[in-house]
């Protein structure tokens, strides 16, 4: 099996604009007169792709160690955000919802073939790849931001919090998210195919809860503002990265 190499620029190009923002907002730049917010906004976007195609390279190298070569052939260890199922379901609609909603959902998705792994806890260590990559994410923006008293420091600060609150919420054991599929190969085969027809329903209904009852957000916030705090970061200046990034409120 082979895979289309198209877009495979893509990762490397957000990197680099993503890169070229944080320098304006390191030097107070404004090209073409944009605002900070926008700089912000465009950073912190550029900056979750980059840490989605991270994520979803975690759990391919994990299963491609774990013996599913069929990951490589799918081409999942590019980089490529395109190989990471429907670009739209996939990269598109989480990136909206994080600049409308700011609540960083799963987005893409690497397809594993169990059968093709080497012992069945490997399919808990797959799953746990990608949550980790989150929070190891967040533990290092937090470190690096937060001696910055600067929009690149509240950026990067935002940036964190939103890592630790993705790696969070992948935690949840509930079907769509990384959680079940670490307890995933322990279950019965009879609960399994009792809770399929709802399995794709139950992402959405956690979005739903998380933006129809404010408590469950501010919980979930809370959570990763704390984990920001242990990791040496400020709070102050990811609160001031979040009413920057979206600037039009």
């Amino acid at each position: 099996m082979s895979y289309r190499t198209g877009g495979t620029w893509i990762f490397p190009t957000v990197l680099i604009v993503t890169a070229a923002v944080g320098v304006f907002l390191a030097t107070d730049a404004r090209p073409g007169g944009l605002p900070t917010g926008v700089l912000v906004f465009l950073f912190v976007l550029g900056g979750w792709l980059v840490t989605l195609c991270l994520h979803e390279f975690a759990h391919a190298l994990v299963a491609y160690l774990g013996g599913d070569v069929s990951v490589r052939a799918r081409g999942y260890l590019t980089l490529n955000p395109l190989r990471y199922t429907d670009l739209a379901y996939s990269i598109v609609i989480p990136l909206i919802l994080l600049a409308v909603g700011g609540i960083p959902l799963p987005g893409g998705a690497v397809l594993v073939q169990p059968g093709l792994l080497r012992r069945p806890w490997f399919a808990s260590l797959v799953s746990a790849a990608g949550p980790l990559v989150n929070l190891l994410a967040g533990a290092v923006l937090a470190a690096v931001a937060g001696g910055m008293d600067s929009p690149l420091g509240a950026a990067l600060s935002f940036l964190a919090l939103l890592q630790f609150v993705a790696g969070i919420l992948n935690l949840l054991p509930v079907p769509g998210f990384d959680g079940f599929g670490i307890i995933e190969p322990y279950l019965s085969p009879a609960f399994r195919e009792r809770i399929r027809p709802i399995r794709p329903w139950l992402p959405l209904a956690v979005f739903a809860l998380l933006w129809s009852v404010p408590q469950l957000g501010s919980a979930l916030f809370g959570a990763g503002y704390r984990l920001l705090v242990v990791s040496g970061g400020n709070p102050l200046l990811a609160a001031y990265g979040a009413g920057a990034f979206q600037f039009w409120r």
